[in-house]
């Protein structure tokens, strides 16, 4: 220990780390757990969120640390190595500290992405229970969610083919459901282009009822965006209860309690209510819940993790996905707002490459060599791209939180480019601090977590971006100017209609504003690199997502469904059948 990343894989790092792994028993002696709040899951466990949360009620909070990014690029800047190696180097100096993580989803993980593990030094490990199903929540999200279409589609057929007196005798009212009309679709935890746009009940009509339907990746299920944000499970079963899967021909919401299916969805996720305990390779807590793809839902680590990581830890760190205009300003805008809970410091991570590239450096395609502008020294290219960086330290500063930046550092990453990052860091008024977790895990994070120990004595005037009672498009344009940098908002007469429905409507007034936009851009654009000027944002649908209490006004031509790219991660992955091992994962 450290191992050398630079001559393993991270599947391989993670098996020799795996060997000295803490058992849950061990887990909860050194942890201070009591018997019943440990539930093992095999090589890992669960821990009984509302046994925890009620005995240490009490306890004060740790310090609470977010981790962001700059805008992402296809080479990478190492969000979650940074979460992993930050807790390494606090541990290093001795802190109690623990982490909350996002569980990956099976598509990125078999696609161009990989695993959300972290790697080298900084990894998450057992790797291939959490690259591969943990203990199981998307599983029982996406079992949940298609049972509410099972629901809905049933009921169609059974209308269909009944009268109102048939119905009645069944213990069933006529709901008159628009097939047009259908807010939901199926899920599936892979990206699957060919199910974007589907037709469903083909046959006879005992086949189903036929009508379009669609598939989007289970992890942006509004399922998994309730999980991120509910208190408990009373409210999970509250909030499941009310999500519109359907509207009448009068234009009425079809909720699952209208179906009758919202018991039945909880009790399929009646254990997603826990999260998963797992370790970095140092053997520091890790807790897993939730989510990822804060395009598209919220995207954070649970309200839940970081309620009993404050209570367990003296810090801890939570992760947001994508740059600080998407996961950041969800986290400060909505979670922070819906959790009560207030940040003492936001780390964004960059690299000297991915700077680079937004620097207008040449593109990058998979599975083709890395052009050498982003190995050999360009301080004018560098300079460019670290306007993308200070963008997004000052969308944290915007909130009064203090950002420190982190530098993923990389074996060719020079002294001069370095230090110009650093200074133009430093006279915007962030701290900024090198790190090597990659290479040498928590001791080649200790400047990163000093300066993170450093900003956690501060003051914080935290402030929201808008007042929750703000209207819809007042808050998207302030959304779209104060965060994203652009010059206004354009909508589409169908999106501006639903906006203004929304705004004369008093139940849609405390609903959060969960924006639907590229991660690849500042923009709407992915194609936008760097800080883009003179632009507007264009509005194209609002998503309503009665159960979490989201409106999602959807921008650019962002799909729920991603794609699998002509060579994906699945064509690497394989089992070593003399010891059952999976290999390949990265």
């Amino acid at each position: 220990m450290p191992w050398d990343p630079t001559k393993m894989a991270d599947w391989q790092i993670a098996e020799e780390a795996e060997k000295n792994m803490p058992t849950p028993e061990e887990w909860r002696e050194r942890l201070g757990l009591e018997k019943d709040e440990v539930i093992p899951y095999g090589r890992i466990c669960k821990l009984d969120f509302m046994k925890i949360i009620k005995r240490l009620e009490n306890r004060p909070n740790g310090k609470y640390i977010n981790v962001t990014a700059i805008t992402p690029t296809p080479l990478g800047e190492g969000k979650t190595t940074t979460t992993l190696g930050l807790v390494e180097g606090l541990a290093k100096r001795g802190k109690n500290v623990g982490c909350a993580i996002r569980q990956p989803s099976g598509g990125p993980t078999m696609n161009i992405k990989g695993t959300a593990a972290g790697g080298g030094n900084a990894l998450a490990i057992p790797m291939t229970e959490f690259s591969m199903g943990l203990t199981g929540d998307i599983n029982d999200i996406m079992n949940a969610h298609n049972l509410a279409m099972v629901a809905l589609t049933a009921r169609m057929q059974h209308e269909r083919n009944y009268t109102d007196e048939e119905l009645a005798q069944r213990g069933l009212r006529r709901l008159n459901i628009d097939p047009t009309n259908v807010e939901m679709g199926w899920v599936i935890d892979f990206c699957a282009q060919a199910l974007r746009n589907i037709i469903i009940g083909i046959g006879g009509k005992m086949d189903g009822y036929m009508m379009q339907s669609k598939f989007q990746i289970a992890v942006s299920s509004e399922l998994m965006a309730i999980l991120a944000i509910v208190n408990d499970l009373k409210d999970l079963r509250e909030r499941l209860g009310k999500i519109t899967v359907a509207y009448d021909m009068k234009g009425n919401p079809i909720t699952t309690s209208d179906l009758e299916v919202a018991g039945a969805m909880c009790a399929w996720m009646r254990n997603t209510i826990n999260p998963t305990l797992m370790c970095t390779v140092e053997y520091n807590p890790v807790l897993v819940h939730a989510g990822p793809f804060a395009n598209i839902a919220v995207g954070q680590s649970s309200i839940i993790a970081d309620r009993i990581g404050l209570k367990m830890f003296d810090y801890h760190v939570t992760e947001s996905g994508f740059g600080a205009d998407i996961g950041f300003e969800k986290f400060w805008n909505v979670k922070c707002r819906l959790s009560g809970l207030v940040p003492n410091v936001s780390v964004v991570v960059a690299t000297i490459r991915a700077l680079k590239m937004h620097g207008g450096g040449p593109k990058v395609v998979p599975g083709r060599p890395i052009p050498k502008e982003y190995y050999e020294e360009n301080l004018e290219l560098l300079e460019k791209g670290i306007a993308n960086l200070l963008h997004h330290v000052g969308i944290v500063k915007k909130a009064g939180i203090n950002p420190v930046v982190c530098i993923n550092s990389f074996p060719t990453d020079t002294k001069d480019e370095i230090a110009l990052v650093k200074r133009l860091v430093e006279e915007a008024g962030a701290r900024c601090a090198v790190s090597n977790h990659w290479r040498y895990g928590g001791e080649g994070a200790l400047e990163l977590a000093d300066a993170v120990i450093d900003a956690c004595e501060e003051k914080v005037d935290f402030k929201f971006l808008y007042p929750l009672d703000m209207p819809l498009r007042q808050r998207v344009e302030i959304i779209a100017r104060e965060v994203y940098g652009a010059d206004g908002v354009t909508w589409t007469p169908e999106a501006e209609a639903k906006a203004k429905r929304f705004e004369s409507d008093p139940q849609f007034r405390d609903y959060m504003t969960m924006m639907v936009k590229t991660h690849l851009s500042l923009s709407h654009n992915p194609d936008l690199k760097g800080v883009p000027k003179g632009w507007v944002l264009p509005v194209r649908d609002i998503l309503v997502f009665s159960g979490a209490k989201f409106l999602c006004p959807v921008t650019g031509t962002i799909s729920l469904m991603p794609g699998t790219s002509s060579d994906p991660a699945f064509r690497r992955v394989d089992v070593d059948v003399n010891t059952g091992k999976v290999i390949g994962l990265f």
